[in-house]
């Protein structure tokens, strides 16, 4: 082999080299970025962890969100709890707050998460929940209630279990403890017959076992009338 072939085959080899190294170098810089986003995250996951300590805040509703989803290790999510967080939330104002705050703890988008957890009619009830909220407290929201009461009742109407069609009374007694008056439970029954061209008290009987009918209709009746 002459001297000029020695020499490129060295060069050959030098390129090669070049590559490799280059590669490793960018397979390491790619390594020490995701382990320096994923100390970050950690850090302002921790940070966001300890206002979960106070009554109230975004941080601990995003928290009891979350482990409402987890619930305790059992299947399914706890949607009694899920349900309770969500009215706990006081506002439009302070749920956005709640989803940065999820976003922070666990990485993770809140409504995307709500979405995966929960059948379309638990969702649709809890979109409800959220969307019949003032934008700030003192602001109040009776007035928009009706029409949120009304879905919230047509999604416990729907519930299914399944293929098997069923009904989520839980759903129904949250939705008759928060309705004030017996006059809002009327106005109610308007927007559910304006949205859906039903009776609501006829949907009621026929979702529910013989005897309940009464049971939940004497939530509403010990209500003040106005």
């Amino acid at each position: 082999m002459t001297k000029a072939l020695k020499n490129k085959e060295k060069d050959k080899l030098t390129v090669k080299e070049k590559i490799l190294y280059g590669a490793g170098g960018l397979v390491l810089l790619g390594g020490g970025f995701f382990l320096v986003r994923k100390w970050v995250l950690n850090a302002i996951s921790n940070h966001e962890e300890k206002k979960t300590l106070e009554e109230g805040t975004p941080a601990t509703f995003a928290k009891q969100i979350k482990m409402a989803f987890e619930n305790d290790g059992w299947l399914g999510t706890d949607t009694t709890a899920l349900r309770n967080a969500l009215r706990e939330i006081p506002d439009r104002n302070t749920f956005d707050k709640v989803v940065k705050s999820y976003q922070k703890l666990y990485n993770s988008n809140l409504m995307y998460d709500l979405s995966d957890e929960l059948q379309t009619t638990e969702y649709n009830e809890m979109l409800q929940i959220i969307d019949a909220k003032p934008e700030k407290v003192g602001q109040g929201a009776v007035q928009l209630n009706y029409e949120a009461w009304a879905k919230r009742l047509k999604a416990a109407f729907d519930k299914s279990y399944g293929f098997l069609p069923g009904t989520d009374e839980e759903a129904i007694v949250a939705v008759f403890n928060e309705i004030p008056t017996q006059a809002a439970f009327i106005k109610t029954a308007g927007e559910y017959k304006n949205l859906y061209g039903k009776n609501l008290l006829s949907d009621l009987k026929s979702e529910l076992e013989f005897g309940e009918y009464e049971a939940y209709m004497i939530i509403i009746l010990k209500k003040p009338k106005v």
